[in-house]
């Protein structure tokens, strides 16, 4: 079945998801993400119907190739893209996009700030093949920067546009209380999720609960209109190891419990968003904590960053802490680029930050023998024992830059093909080996 098959099916469905596997129906997109998955249609099917796994697929996003998020699956990443007031430009974005997807990006963030947001984003879900989320109160935000004039129905308003233009899931921070604000106060960094500290200064400033937890059920209908799914966003996660794990972050993690089930009985998928910075030890703790809070819903962390001081760095330190948390069962891992913290990321970033979170969920995947990771690592093993370095390259997550980095050391060398410059032809230990194993020497005899 053609993508554009595909549109017309969502379009004339009037179930979501959700409805449709609890009904023992095996839609075409939970058919399509399990073949990818290497898992059966019928176990995916089930999955969904539990809320352990997720589809986003909004019927307004035509170009979509379906997939599935969830802890038994392959651990996914997702890439963040978007402008800022500070630069905005929607020829970069798009780049960033077919970078993202080219890399192996199972999903993709608009976080726009700046620019003309709508033209960004209905550009981002017109080309892009794997499902696109958003956080609408940012573009809320951006239409009437004074909070005093934002009202409830301005946020539902801006979800309901996001979702129109084909969005397949959205942060909606709905978990962030009045009762928790006082919370916050002897932390080191406060609130750092700029969703959070928006729903937060709103509450201050109208002295109301937080408009989507108020209106959660008009906000589940307008999800069930389009298939939306929920990212149900971590308002108060913590900015800082010293934050981690505090009575805040766990307080608002309660609520995302509550709203996972009521999102359930409406026939609404959701997953359920995560921190941040976490020192390696706490980690485990953080997915146990939501797996029983939460029911197993797909849970979709930021990192977490095991240290605050690896500034330049910071995709590492979230690669860290995402390889521990797939491991522990977090379905999907939010990239962080090395500009982390400290602007927007350019292409270079992308590229560095995809890759980093793809070889931590590819490691957990390996550990954890999800289908086709250890077959990819041993076909890479053999091929450089061959010294196949086409092979090599084919089976790298970043198949340009390991060409790229050969070449460049290759180049006025003059060594054969079997040996690098690393080692030469005399200190190959692959190269030695194979020697052994030829007919008369002393191995092989």
């Amino acid at each position: 079945m053609t993508i554009r098959d595909w549109a017309r099916c969502r379009e004339a469905r009037v179930t979501t998801q959700l409805d449709a596997a609890r009904g023992g129906v095996t839609t075409e997109e939970v058919a399509f993400a399990a073949e990818r998955e290497g898992v059966a249609a019928e176990r995916l099917r089930e999955l969904v119907a539990a809320g352990r796994a997720i589809v986003p697929a909004n019927v307004r996003h035509a170009s979509l190739e379906p997939a599935a998020i969830g802890s038994e699956l392959r651990c996914k990443i997702n890439a963040n893209i978007g402008s800022s007031s500070a630069a905005s430009d929607i020829a970069a974005e798009l780049a960033k996009l077919q970078l993202s997807v080219e890399l192996g990006a199972d999903a993709v963030m608009d976080l726009s700030t700046g620019g003309d947001i709508d033209a960004i984003r209905r550009a981002i879900v017109e080309r892009s093949p794997v499902p696109v989320g958003s956080v609408p109160v940012y573009n809320a935000l951006a239409s009437q920067p004074d909070l005093s004039r934002l009202s409830a129905g301005d946020f539902l308003g801006a979800v309901e546009r996001h979702a129109r233009d084909g969005i397949d899931f959205v942060t909606v921070h709905a978990g962030l209380l009045r009762r928790h604000l006082p919370l916050v106060r002897d932390r080191v960094t406060g609130i750092v999720s700029r969703g959070g500290a928006i729903m937060a200064q709103w509450m201050l400033v109208h002295e109301a609960e937080n408009p989507f937890y108020a209106r959660f059920d008009e906000l589940l209908e307008l999800c069930r209109g389009f298939d939306l799914s929920l990212s149900l966003g971590d308002g108060l996660r913590p900015g800082s190891g010293a934050d981690a794990n505090d009575a805040a972050q766990f307080g608002e993690l309660e609520v995302l419990g509550e709203l996972v089930r009521r999102a359930r009985e409406r026939g609404v998928q959701a997953m359920v968003e995560g921190p941040g910075h976490v020192p390696l030890h706490l980690i485990p703790e953080n997915v146990e904590r939501e797996r029983n809070v939460c029911d197993g819903a797909p849970f979709y962390v930021l990192g977490p960053l095991v240290t605050d001081v690896a500034a330049g760095y910071d995709h590492i330190a979230s690669a860290i802490g995402g390889a521990l948390a797939a491991l522990h069962g977090v379905a999907m891992l939010c990239y962080v680029t090395p500009r982390e913290h400290l602007g927007l990321p350019d292409l270079e970033d992308v590229r560095a930050g995809v890759v980093a979170h793809r070889i931590a969920a590819h490691a957990a995947d390996v550990a954890l023998d999800r289908p086709g990771a250890r077959a990819r690592d041993l076909a890479m093993s053999r091929a450089r024992y061959r010294f196949d370095w086409n092979e090599m390259f084919r089976l790298a997550l970043d198949p340009a830059t390991a060409r790229r980095l050969r070449a460049e050391r290759q180049s006025g060398c003059e060594l054969p093909d079997d040996c690098c410059s690393m080692c030469g032809p005399q200190f190959c230990a692959m190269k030695l080996s194979r020697e052994l194993e030829k007919p008369g020497s002393r191995r092989s005899g």
